[in-house]
């Protein structure tokens, strides 16, 4: 398993993976030194995620191998779906796949997310429209969705 350190708007990520593909990126909240030479394996997933955080991309295109049940990688794959600019709620996405009494397993699944931004589990809100919690938190994920927001906030001044 290979490692870099990239710097991101939402401070520093560490991305892990190897051949098989990516098994997970996780924001830190602490600083490490970004990595010089960034692996091969791990080349597009850096590429990928400073476009998107420069604005330029929407979806991703990579090789996924994160960990988990098959429970928590079939909520992982539901969550691709949503849609760039859009969110759902936990009640919305139990539905999504087919068990409404499920929404805190849903939950629950979503809190391992072990794929940060790329398995876009910022998307996910709480049935009223508030922003429920999130692991790499509430700040980040307000963060995430004004990045992704149709609708910029536009500077008065």
């Amino acid at each position: 398993m290979e490692t870099a350190y990239i710097k991101t708007p939402l401070g520093t990520a560490r991305l892990r993976g190897d051949a098989n593909g990516l098994a997970s990126i996780t924001v830190l909240n602490t600083d490490e030194t970004p990595t010089d030479v960034i692996p091969e394996t791990l080349e597009d997933a850096t590429y990928q995620l400073n476009e998107y955080f420069e604005g330029k991309r929407e979806t991703f295109q990579l090789e996924l191998h994160p960990q988990g049940t098959d429970f928590q990688k079939r909520v992982w794959r539901a969550l691709r779906e949503i849609p760039y600019g859009k969110t759902v709620s936990y009640l919305e996405l139990s539905k999504t796949l087919g068990d409404v009494k499920a929404i805190r397993a849903v939950a629950a699944a979503n809190g391992k997310n072990p794929l940060w931004i790329v398995v876009p589990c910022h998307r996910v809100i709480g049935s009223d429209g508030s922003l429920t919690g999130y692991a790499g938190g509430l700040h980040r994920k307000k963060w995430l969705l004004a990045h992704e927001s149709p609708a910029k906030q536009q500077s008065l001044f």
